[in-house]
Protein backbone atom coordinates (compact mmCIF):
# COMPACT_ATOMS: atom_id res chain seq x y z
CA UNK A 1 0.00 0.00 0.00
CA UNK A 2 1.33 3.42 -0.95
CA UNK A 3 2.00 6.18 1.58
CA UNK A 4 -0.84 8.57 2.40
CA UNK A 5 -0.15 12.24 3.03
CA UNK A 6 -2.16 15.04 4.65
CA UNK A 7 -1.92 18.59 3.34
CA UNK A 8 -3.56 21.48 5.21
CA UNK A 9 -6.79 22.76 3.74
CA UNK A 10 -8.56 26.06 4.26
CA UNK A 11 -11.55 26.94 6.35
CA UNK A 12 -13.88 29.79 7.12
CA UNK A 13 -13.21 31.77 10.24
CA UNK A 14 -15.06 30.15 13.13
CA UNK A 15 -17.67 32.34 14.83
CA UNK A 16 -20.16 31.82 17.61
CA UNK A 17 -23.55 30.49 16.57
CA UNK A 18 -26.16 33.21 16.23
CA UNK A 19 -23.51 35.71 15.18
CA UNK A 20 -21.99 36.80 11.90
CA UNK A 21 -23.02 33.69 9.96
CA UNK A 22 -26.55 33.39 11.30
CA UNK A 23 -28.11 34.07 7.90
CA UNK A 24 -26.11 31.36 6.11
CA UNK A 25 -26.95 27.69 5.76
CA UNK A 26 -24.46 24.81 5.60
CA UNK A 27 -24.21 24.90 1.83
CA UNK A 28 -23.41 28.61 1.79
CA UNK A 29 -20.74 28.19 4.48
CA UNK A 30 -19.10 25.31 2.60
CA UNK A 31 -19.05 26.74 -0.93
CA UNK A 32 -16.20 29.28 -0.51
CA UNK A 33 -14.03 26.66 1.17
CA UNK A 34 -14.55 24.19 -1.67
CA UNK A 35 -14.04 26.85 -4.32
CA UNK A 36 -10.74 27.89 -2.77
CA UNK A 37 -9.56 24.27 -2.59
CA UNK A 38 -10.74 23.45 -6.11
CA UNK A 39 -8.98 26.55 -7.44
CA UNK A 40 -5.68 25.03 -6.30
CA UNK A 41 -6.39 21.77 -8.10
CA UNK A 42 -9.43 19.63 -8.74
CA UNK A 43 -9.77 16.60 -6.45
CA UNK A 44 -10.59 13.09 -7.58
CA UNK A 45 -13.05 12.62 -4.71
CA UNK A 46 -15.03 14.74 -2.25
CA UNK A 47 -16.01 13.55 1.23
CA UNK A 48 -18.00 16.06 3.29
CA UNK A 49 -19.98 15.85 6.51
CA UNK A 50 -22.57 17.60 8.64
CA UNK A 51 -23.68 16.35 12.06
CA UNK A 52 -26.95 18.30 12.34
CA UNK A 53 -28.34 17.81 8.84
CA UNK A 54 -30.70 19.85 6.75
CA UNK A 55 -33.74 17.63 6.19
CA UNK A 56 -33.91 18.73 2.53
CA UNK A 57 -30.32 17.61 1.74
CA UNK A 58 -29.65 13.88 1.62
CA UNK A 59 -26.02 13.98 0.39
CA UNK A 60 -24.45 17.34 1.19
CA UNK A 61 -21.18 16.37 -0.51
CA UNK A 62 -22.84 15.81 -3.87
CA UNK A 63 -24.99 18.92 -3.54
CA UNK A 64 -21.82 20.93 -2.92
CA UNK A 65 -20.26 19.71 -6.15
CA UNK A 66 -22.98 21.64 -7.96
CA UNK A 67 -23.26 24.55 -5.52
CA UNK A 68 -19.52 25.19 -5.74
CA UNK A 69 -19.53 24.67 -9.53
CA UNK A 70 -17.00 21.86 -9.35
CA UNK A 71 -16.78 19.21 -12.06
CA UNK A 72 -19.84 16.93 -11.93
CA UNK A 73 -17.45 14.08 -12.78
CA UNK A 74 -16.06 14.20 -9.22
CA UNK A 75 -17.71 11.51 -7.05
CA UNK A 76 -18.87 12.79 -3.68
CA UNK A 77 -20.34 11.20 -0.59
CA UNK A 78 -21.26 12.32 2.90
CA UNK A 79 -20.11 10.89 6.19
CA UNK A 80 -20.91 11.42 9.86
CA UNK A 81 -19.38 10.45 13.20
CA UNK A 82 -20.42 13.26 15.53
CA UNK A 83 -17.40 15.45 16.37
CA UNK A 84 -15.06 13.05 14.53
CA UNK A 85 -16.96 13.48 11.24
CA UNK A 86 -14.26 15.04 9.04
CA UNK A 87 -11.60 13.04 10.91
CA UNK A 88 -13.27 9.75 10.00
CA UNK A 89 -13.75 11.14 6.49
CA UNK A 90 -9.98 11.59 6.33
CA UNK A 91 -9.44 7.99 7.40
CA UNK A 92 -11.98 6.82 4.83
CA UNK A 93 -10.15 8.77 2.14
CA UNK A 94 -6.80 7.31 3.23
CA UNK A 95 -8.07 3.86 2.30
CA UNK A 96 -9.19 5.05 -1.14
CA UNK A 97 -6.35 7.19 -2.51
CA UNK A 98 -3.87 5.16 -4.48
CA UNK A 99 -6.64 2.85 -5.65
CA UNK A 100 -9.32 3.04 -8.31
CA UNK A 101 -7.58 5.91 -10.12
CA UNK A 102 -7.99 8.15 -7.05
CA UNK A 103 -4.92 10.14 -6.04
CA UNK A 104 -6.30 13.20 -4.29
CA UNK A 105 -9.31 13.51 -1.97
CA UNK A 106 -10.83 16.70 -0.60
CA UNK A 107 -12.31 16.05 2.84
CA UNK A 108 -14.13 18.32 5.25
CA UNK A 109 -17.25 19.26 7.08
CA UNK A 110 -19.53 22.07 8.09
CA UNK A 111 -21.80 22.95 10.95
CA UNK A 112 -24.22 25.82 11.16
CA UNK A 113 -25.39 25.64 14.73
CA UNK A 114 -27.35 28.83 14.10
CA UNK A 115 -29.76 26.73 12.02
CA UNK A 116 -31.08 23.59 13.70
CA UNK A 117 -34.10 21.98 12.03
CA UNK A 118 -37.10 21.30 14.25
CA UNK A 119 -38.81 17.95 13.75
CA UNK A 120 -42.46 17.05 14.10
CA UNK A 121 -43.15 14.15 16.41
CA UNK A 122 -43.38 10.93 14.44
CA UNK A 123 -47.02 10.20 15.21
CA UNK A 124 -48.19 13.66 14.22
CA UNK A 125 -46.04 13.69 11.08
CA UNK A 126 -47.33 10.28 10.02
CA UNK A 127 -50.93 11.36 10.45
CA UNK A 128 -50.41 14.52 8.40
CA UNK A 129 -48.64 12.62 5.61
CA UNK A 130 -51.44 10.05 5.54
CA UNK A 131 -53.99 12.81 5.38
CA UNK A 132 -52.20 14.43 2.42
CA UNK A 133 -52.90 11.31 0.34
CA UNK A 134 -56.65 11.46 0.89
CA UNK A 135 -57.38 15.07 1.73
CA UNK A 136 -54.58 17.58 0.97
CA UNK A 137 -56.72 20.56 1.98
CA UNK A 138 -57.50 18.93 5.32
CA UNK A 139 -53.82 18.20 5.87
CA UNK A 140 -52.97 21.86 5.37
CA UNK A 141 -55.66 22.83 7.87
CA UNK A 142 -54.16 20.37 10.36
CA UNK A 143 -50.72 21.93 9.93
CA UNK A 144 -52.18 25.37 10.60
CA UNK A 145 -53.23 24.08 14.03
CA UNK A 146 -49.78 22.70 14.98
CA UNK A 147 -48.78 23.34 18.60
CA UNK A 148 -45.44 23.18 20.47
CA UNK A 149 -46.49 19.76 21.75
CA UNK A 150 -46.37 18.44 18.18
CA UNK A 151 -42.62 19.11 17.88
CA UNK A 152 -39.59 17.20 19.12
CA UNK A 153 -37.95 20.28 20.60
CA UNK A 154 -34.21 20.29 21.52
CA UNK A 155 -34.95 21.12 25.15
CA UNK A 156 -31.69 19.49 26.26
CA UNK A 157 -29.61 20.88 23.39
CA UNK A 158 -27.53 18.33 21.52
CA UNK A 159 -28.14 15.50 23.94
CA UNK A 160 -27.08 11.93 23.45
CA UNK A 161 -30.12 10.00 22.29
CA UNK A 162 -29.48 6.98 24.48
CA UNK A 163 -28.93 8.86 27.73
CA UNK A 164 -30.95 12.01 27.08
CA UNK A 165 -28.06 13.99 28.58
CA UNK A 166 -25.79 16.58 27.01
CA UNK A 167 -22.05 16.23 26.50
CA UNK A 168 -21.51 18.77 29.26
CA UNK A 169 -23.60 16.80 31.74
CA UNK A 170 -21.68 13.64 30.91
CA UNK A 171 -18.37 15.46 31.22
CA UNK A 172 -19.31 16.79 34.65
CA UNK A 173 -19.50 13.12 35.69
CA UNK A 174 -16.06 12.56 34.16
CA UNK A 175 -14.57 15.57 35.95
CA UNK A 176 -15.84 14.27 39.29
CA UNK A 177 -14.73 10.68 38.65
CA UNK A 178 -11.20 11.68 37.68
CA UNK A 179 -10.96 14.54 40.20
CA UNK A 180 -10.29 17.22 37.57
CA UNK A 181 -10.04 20.51 39.46
CA UNK A 182 -11.79 23.64 38.28
CA UNK A 183 -8.54 25.62 38.43
CA UNK A 184 -6.81 23.14 36.11
CA UNK A 185 -9.70 23.35 33.64
CA UNK A 186 -9.53 27.13 33.63
CA UNK A 187 -5.77 27.03 33.12
CA UNK A 188 -6.21 24.76 30.09
CA UNK A 189 -8.77 27.21 28.68
CA UNK A 190 -6.45 30.16 29.27
CA UNK A 191 -3.61 28.38 27.44
CA UNK A 192 -5.94 27.67 24.52
CA UNK A 193 -6.88 31.33 24.15
CA UNK A 194 -3.29 32.46 24.54
CA UNK A 195 -2.14 30.01 21.87
CA UNK A 196 -4.86 31.05 19.42
CA UNK A 197 -4.17 34.76 19.93
CA UNK A 198 -0.44 34.20 19.50
CA UNK A 199 -1.18 32.27 16.30
CA UNK A 200 -3.27 35.14 14.97
CA UNK A 201 -0.60 37.70 15.87
CA UNK A 202 2.18 35.68 14.21
CA UNK A 203 0.19 35.04 11.03
CA UNK A 204 0.06 31.28 11.59
CA UNK A 205 -3.57 31.09 10.47
CA UNK A 206 -3.12 33.33 7.41
CA UNK A 207 -3.07 30.50 4.85
CA UNK A 208 -5.49 28.30 6.78
CA UNK A 209 -8.39 30.76 7.09
CA UNK A 210 -10.18 32.48 4.21
CA UNK A 211 -12.44 35.49 4.67
CA UNK A 212 -16.18 34.93 4.57
CA UNK A 213 -18.97 37.51 4.76
CA UNK A 214 -16.71 40.24 6.09
CA UNK A 215 -15.01 38.07 8.72
CA UNK A 216 -11.32 37.34 8.12
CA UNK A 217 -10.26 35.69 11.40
CA UNK A 218 -11.64 33.50 14.17
CA UNK A 219 -13.69 35.73 16.44
CA UNK A 220 -13.95 33.47 19.50
CA UNK A 221 -10.38 33.71 20.91
CA UNK A 222 -10.31 36.28 23.68
CA UNK A 223 -7.29 38.49 24.11
CA UNK A 224 -8.62 39.74 27.45
CA UNK A 225 -9.10 36.33 29.07
CA UNK A 226 -7.50 36.09 32.52
CA UNK A 227 -7.47 33.48 35.31
CA UNK A 228 -9.63 35.80 37.37
CA UNK A 229 -12.27 36.18 34.66
CA UNK A 230 -12.39 32.45 34.06
CA UNK A 231 -12.66 31.73 37.79
CA UNK A 232 -15.63 34.11 38.11
CA UNK A 233 -17.85 32.18 35.69
CA UNK A 234 -20.64 29.99 37.09
CA UNK A 235 -21.04 26.28 36.41
CA UNK A 236 -23.43 25.66 33.52
CA UNK A 237 -24.07 21.89 33.46
CA UNK A 238 -24.34 21.17 37.19
CA UNK A 239 -25.97 24.14 38.85
CA UNK A 240 -27.55 22.38 41.81
CA UNK A 241 -24.94 20.25 43.58
CA UNK A 242 -22.50 23.05 44.25
CA UNK A 243 -19.76 20.83 42.79
CA UNK A 244 -20.07 21.73 39.11
CA UNK A 245 -16.80 22.76 37.45
CA UNK A 246 -17.68 23.14 33.76
CA UNK A 247 -18.34 26.73 32.72
CA UNK A 248 -18.81 28.71 29.54
CA UNK A 249 -15.12 29.55 29.79
CA UNK A 250 -13.73 26.03 29.94
CA UNK A 251 -16.24 24.50 27.49
CA UNK A 252 -16.20 24.91 23.71
CA UNK A 253 -18.91 27.26 22.39
CA UNK A 254 -21.65 26.56 19.85
CA UNK A 255 -19.94 27.49 16.60
CA UNK A 256 -20.61 28.01 12.89
CA UNK A 257 -17.93 27.17 10.33
CA UNK A 258 -16.61 24.92 7.58
CA UNK A 259 -13.16 23.34 7.20
CA UNK A 260 -11.26 21.14 4.74
CA UNK A 261 -8.11 19.05 4.29
CA UNK A 262 -6.33 17.24 1.44
CA UNK A 263 -5.63 13.49 1.53
CA UNK A 264 -3.15 12.42 -1.14
CA UNK A 265 -0.85 9.70 -2.39
CA UNK A 266 2.50 10.62 -4.01
CA UNK A 267 0.81 11.59 -7.29
CA UNK A 268 -1.74 13.72 -5.46
CA UNK A 269 1.06 15.38 -3.50
CA UNK A 270 2.79 16.21 -6.80
CA UNK A 271 -0.42 17.80 -8.12
CA UNK A 272 -0.48 20.02 -5.04
CA UNK A 273 3.04 21.25 -5.78
CA UNK A 274 4.91 18.93 -3.41
CA UNK A 275 4.25 20.81 -0.15
CA UNK A 276 5.90 19.61 3.10
CA UNK A 277 5.06 15.92 3.28
CA UNK A 278 3.16 14.91 6.40
CA UNK A 279 2.47 11.19 6.33
CA UNK A 280 -0.55 9.52 7.93
CA UNK A 281 1.30 6.65 9.60
CA UNK A 282 -1.45 4.95 11.60
CA UNK A 283 -4.78 5.56 13.22
CA UNK A 284 -7.04 4.16 15.93
CA UNK A 285 -10.82 4.41 15.94
CA UNK A 286 -12.03 3.52 19.41
CA UNK A 287 -15.44 2.87 20.94
CA UNK A 288 -16.39 2.21 24.55
CA UNK A 289 -19.34 1.86 26.88
CA UNK A 290 -19.67 5.44 28.00
CA UNK A 291 -21.57 4.44 31.14
CA UNK A 292 -18.23 3.42 32.63
CA UNK A 293 -16.38 6.72 32.94
CA UNK A 294 -17.80 9.25 30.51
CA UNK A 295 -19.00 9.72 26.98
CA UNK A 296 -15.84 11.48 25.73
CA UNK A 297 -13.21 9.15 27.23
CA UNK A 298 -12.44 6.81 24.32
CA UNK A 299 -9.15 8.61 23.43
CA UNK A 300 -7.75 7.45 26.78
CA UNK A 301 -7.83 3.94 25.32
CA UNK A 302 -7.02 4.83 21.73
CA UNK A 303 -3.85 6.83 22.46
CA UNK A 304 -2.01 4.08 24.42
CA UNK A 305 -2.98 1.47 21.84
CA UNK A 306 -1.75 3.62 18.96
CA UNK A 307 1.55 4.41 20.68
CA UNK A 308 2.21 0.87 21.85
CA UNK A 309 1.50 -0.58 18.41
CA UNK A 310 4.11 1.76 16.93
CA UNK A 311 6.69 1.27 19.70
CA UNK A 312 6.42 4.87 20.89
CA UNK A 313 6.23 6.71 24.21
CA UNK A 314 4.64 10.06 25.01
CA UNK A 315 8.01 11.83 24.72
CA UNK A 316 8.51 10.52 21.17
CA UNK A 317 5.66 12.74 19.98
CA UNK A 318 6.80 16.28 19.18
CA UNK A 319 3.28 17.68 18.80
CA UNK A 320 -0.05 16.85 20.39
CA UNK A 321 -3.18 18.35 18.87
CA UNK A 322 -6.11 17.38 21.08
CA UNK A 323 -9.71 18.44 20.52
CA UNK A 324 -10.96 20.52 23.43
CA UNK A 325 -14.67 19.85 23.66
CA UNK A 326 -14.18 20.63 27.34
CA UNK A 327 -11.00 21.30 29.28
CA UNK A 328 -12.08 18.59 31.72
CA UNK A 329 -12.28 15.99 28.95
CA UNK A 330 -8.73 16.77 27.75
CA UNK A 331 -7.33 16.55 31.26
CA UNK A 332 -9.25 13.38 32.15
CA UNK A 333 -8.23 11.55 28.99
CA UNK A 334 -4.53 12.26 29.47
CA UNK A 335 -4.72 11.50 33.19
CA UNK A 336 -6.29 8.13 32.41
CA UNK A 337 -3.92 7.35 29.52
CA UNK A 338 -0.98 8.15 31.83
CA UNK A 339 -2.17 5.74 34.52
CA UNK A 340 -0.57 2.26 34.17
CA UNK A 341 -3.52 0.58 35.90
CA UNK A 342 -6.03 2.25 33.59
CA UNK A 343 -3.95 1.42 30.52
CA UNK A 344 -3.76 -2.22 31.56
CA UNK A 345 -7.44 -2.60 32.40
CA UNK A 346 -9.08 -0.45 29.71
CA UNK A 347 -6.61 -0.40 26.82
CA UNK A 348 -4.78 -3.68 27.33
CA UNK A 349 -1.45 -1.83 27.21
CA UNK A 350 1.27 -2.67 29.73
CA UNK A 351 4.27 -0.76 28.33
CA UNK A 352 5.58 2.30 30.15
CA UNK A 353 4.71 5.40 28.13
CA UNK A 354 6.60 7.81 30.38
CA UNK A 355 5.59 11.33 31.35
CA UNK A 356 3.15 13.25 29.23
CA UNK A 357 4.62 16.48 27.70
CA UNK A 358 1.91 19.07 28.32
CA UNK A 359 4.10 21.82 26.82
CA UNK A 360 3.61 20.23 23.36
CA UNK A 361 -0.20 20.41 23.36
CA UNK A 362 -2.15 22.71 21.01
CA UNK A 363 0.57 25.35 20.52
CA UNK A 364 -1.78 27.53 18.44
CA UNK A 365 -4.90 26.96 20.51
CA UNK A 366 -7.69 24.42 20.39
CA UNK A 367 -11.45 24.19 20.27
CA UNK A 368 -11.97 26.03 23.58
CA UNK A 369 -10.64 29.20 21.96
CA UNK A 370 -11.09 28.61 18.22
CA UNK A 371 -14.55 27.05 18.40
CA UNK A 372 -16.16 23.72 17.60
CA UNK A 373 -18.47 23.40 14.57
CA UNK A 374 -19.04 19.67 15.02
CA UNK A 375 -18.37 18.26 11.55
CA UNK A 376 -15.64 20.81 10.74
CA UNK A 377 -13.44 20.19 13.77
CA UNK A 378 -11.65 17.10 12.46
CA UNK A 379 -10.48 18.86 9.30
CA UNK A 380 -9.55 21.97 11.27
CA UNK A 381 -7.45 20.12 13.82
CA UNK A 382 -5.76 17.85 11.24
CA UNK A 383 -4.91 20.81 8.99
CA UNK A 384 -3.55 22.75 11.93
CA UNK A 385 -1.43 19.80 13.05
CA UNK A 386 -0.19 19.14 9.50
CA UNK A 387 0.96 22.74 9.15
CA UNK A 388 2.67 22.73 12.56
CA UNK A 389 4.38 19.40 11.87
CA UNK A 390 5.40 20.55 8.39
CA UNK A 391 7.72 23.14 9.95
CA UNK A 392 9.51 20.53 12.08
CA UNK A 393 12.49 18.34 11.25
CA UNK A 394 11.97 15.22 9.14
CA UNK A 395 11.02 12.29 11.33
CA UNK A 396 9.10 14.46 13.83
CA UNK A 397 5.78 12.97 14.88
CA UNK A 398 2.38 14.29 15.91
CA UNK A 399 -0.67 12.72 17.51
CA UNK A 400 -4.09 14.17 16.75
CA UNK A 401 -7.01 13.15 18.95
CA UNK A 402 -10.73 13.86 18.74
CA UNK A 403 -13.41 12.59 21.11
CA UNK A 404 -16.98 12.17 19.90
CA UNK A 405 -20.51 11.58 21.12
CA UNK A 406 -21.52 7.98 21.65
CA UNK A 407 -18.28 6.92 23.33
CA UNK A 408 -16.05 7.31 20.27
CA UNK A 409 -12.47 8.46 19.92
CA UNK A 410 -10.43 8.97 16.74
CA UNK A 411 -6.65 9.25 17.02
CA UNK A 412 -3.98 9.51 14.30
CA UNK A 413 -0.19 9.31 14.20
CA UNK A 414 1.45 11.70 11.71
CA UNK A 415 5.10 11.95 10.68
CA UNK A 416 7.08 14.63 8.86
CA UNK A 417 8.71 12.85 5.93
Amino acid sequence: MSDVFLVPGVRTPFVKAGGAYAKHNALALSVPVLQAMNARTAPDLLIWGQVIPDATVSNIARELIFEAKMSPDIPAFSTVMACSTSFIGTIEASGMVGRGDLHLALVGGVETMSHVPLALKAGFADSVLGQFVKNPAGALETLQRVTPQDFDLPIHGWANRQSGRSMGEHTEDTAKRFAIARADQDRRALLSHQGAIAGQDSGFFKDLVIAFDGVDHDTIPRRDTTPEKLASLPAVFDRTSGQGTLTAGNSSPNTDGAASIWVADAEGLRRLGNPPAVRLVDWQVQAMDYHEEGILMAPARAIPRLLARNGLKFADIALWNIHEAFAAQVLANIKAASDPAYRHEKAGVDVDLGEFPWDRVNPHGGSLAIGHPFAATGARILSQAAKELGTMAPGSRAVVSVCADGGHGTVALLERS
